[in-house]
């Protein structure tokens, strides 16, 4: 009957926040510097007359990007999770462990250096520079005789971050044409960017999504250590690899569309793990749903504090998380 009970009230909270998205997604379309009425927006998307100026505003600029917020908002808290279940680390996330560092470096070096603008192209190369910064940070964290643990994968992380950045700002030094264009990019925004973007990568990260969800199970019992995991028959380098390739993806992914938005991937896990526990079954779907709500209201925030100016939504994120780093760190969480 207690785990009867225990499912109904995860489950109406989980409703309960997909209304939330709701009420957050409705709140993106109709507000900013410019608002709109229910009525407008309602035949905006289902009465759509290419005609009228306000529908196409809807249609082509406030629809597209909350639905884009709303998109990588939930694989950035996805990614932020399976990343802290997998290194065992509650500072983890795409953002803090040179995942996205990484991405935004070959994205930066593709569209500078080598004049590339394809959105398809774009999004390979940088599931590549995830992957490189992944494999990166892993490697260098392994180093020693005690091999992977919590502090030396942040410290890897921090170092492999600054590593890439570094790279970043120097291709941006010696091409100052190249700096004008990819600049306001660089600080992750979800501004501007047309409905084709999203198209191209959302089929993959919803692949991810229920992926992750169907790996549930199994980051479960690795989340109570990997010789108990093998002790159950579980085949880890298997469900690790798994892992590790989702994370890649829906990095990738949102670094390719919005460039590095950072620290969703830190909070939301903890958020959702404080309210529904470790059950990977209930968190990955919890964080889907409130990375898409943070990252939709984040946004919206962004286009009122600079009137008629909007501030790109990473630093809107950075003012949320950086405290909430800062909060775990403290409390004596890394340990060596």
């Amino acid at each position: 009957m207690n785990l009867i009970n225990t499912t109904l009230w995860k489950t109406a909270g989980l409703l309960a926040l997909v209304l939330i998205l709701l009420g957050s997604f409705a709140s993106s379309i109709l507000f900013g510097a410019t608002q709109f009425d229910w009525h407008t927006a309602w035949a905006s998307i289902f009465h759509y007359d290419e005609n009228i100026n306000d529908q196409i505003i809807l249609r082509t600029t406030r629809v597209p990007r909350a639905c884009i917020a709303a998109a990588i908002g939930a694989s950035l808290a996805i990614a932020g999770t399976l990343m802290q279940t997998l290194t065992r680390n509650p500072l983890a996330s795409p953002s803090v462990l040179g995942v996205n560092a990484g991405a935004t470096l070959f994205v930066v070096l593709a569209a500078v250096a080598l004049s590339i603008s394809s959105m398809q192209a774009l999004m390979w190369i940088s599931f590549v520079g995830a992957a490189v910064g992944a494999l990166s940070v892993y490697i260098l964290g392994s180093f020693g005789r005690d091999g992977l643990t919590p502090l030396k994968i942040v410290l890897a992380g921090a170092a492999m971050t600054a590593l890439f950045s570094s790279f970043t700002q120097g291709i941006l030094v010696l091409n100052q044409q190249g700096l004008s264009t990819v600049l306001f990019w660089l600080t992750g925004t979800i501004a501007g960017r047309s409905p084709d973007m999203l198209i191209t990568v959302i089929p993959f990260m919803a692949i991810c999504w229920v992926a992750a969800w169907f790996i549930a199970r199994d980051m479960n019992l690795l989340l109570m250590g990997e010789d108990t995991a093998k002790g159950l028959g579980q085949k880890t380098i298997w469900v690790k690899s798994v892992a590790g390739l989702l994370i890649v993806v829906l990095a990738g992914c949102s670094v390719s569309v919005a460039g590095p938005i950072g620290f969703i991937g830190i909070v939301i896990p903890h958020v959702s793990r404080f309210f529904i526990g470790g059950d990977h079954r209930w968190v990955i779907p919890y964080c889907a749903v409130l990375g898409a709500i943070l990252l939709i209201l984040a946004d919206l925030a962004a286009r009122f504090i600079m009137i008629p100016e909007e501030m790109p939504v990473g630093v809107m994120t950075a003012i949320i998380g950086a405290p909430f780093f800062i909060y775990i760190a403290r409390r004596g969480i890394i340990k060596s």
